[in-house]
């Protein structure tokens, strides 16, 4: 399966059995296979942004951020596909291919954000991975440990 920086995709259940870090989101809500995540391609390395249905409960939490800092770039809200979304850069884990269960289908083709939309993303990801690289982590996993282990994964191979 080749796998594009701006698509989205699902993950599989033994990522997570594997990982056991508690600030990634569940895979499974009511039975459904969710969130769906917006994935970066970085090399052998993907990046996997969460997006979530919760729009008022993020909308509540951008306007603390707001009020507080002046500038919100972990949590967005936006459309994808025809619904409004939470795009969660702050929940972001890297993985690798082997994790990846499927492509996020709406009538009958891979769900593909649209470019300003990815172009917004990428600057908000890479600003959070700059201020992370200067001591200020605002992601809430342990994206290094967990990179490291993705890493060490593909070395076995």
């Amino acid at each position: 399966m080749e796998i594009k920086t701006g698509y989205l995709y699902h993950i599989k259940d033994e990522f997570f059995d594997n990982i056991n870090d508690n600030g990634i989101m569940i895979n499974h809500e009511n039975g459904h296979s969710r969130p769906t995540y917006f994935t970066i391609k970085d090399k052998d390395i993907l990046w996997f942004i969460p997006i979530s249905s919760k729009v008022d409960k993020y909308k509540k939490i951008i306007s603390k951020k707001l009020q507080k800092n002046g500038v919100c770039k972990t949590i967005m809200i936006n459309r994808i596909g025809n619904e409004e979304v939470a795009i969660l850069i702050q929940n972001a884990f890297p993985t690798i291919l082997k994790y990846i269960d499927h492509p996020h289908i709406i009538n009958g083709k891979p769900l593909k954000v649209i470019k300003t939309l990815k172009n917004e993303i990428l600057y908000n990801f890479k600003y959070t991975m700059m201020l992370k690289n200067k001591g200020v982590n605002l992601f809430f996993t342990d994206i290094d440990r967990i990179k490291e282990k993705m890493l060490e994964e593909l070395k076995r191979k």
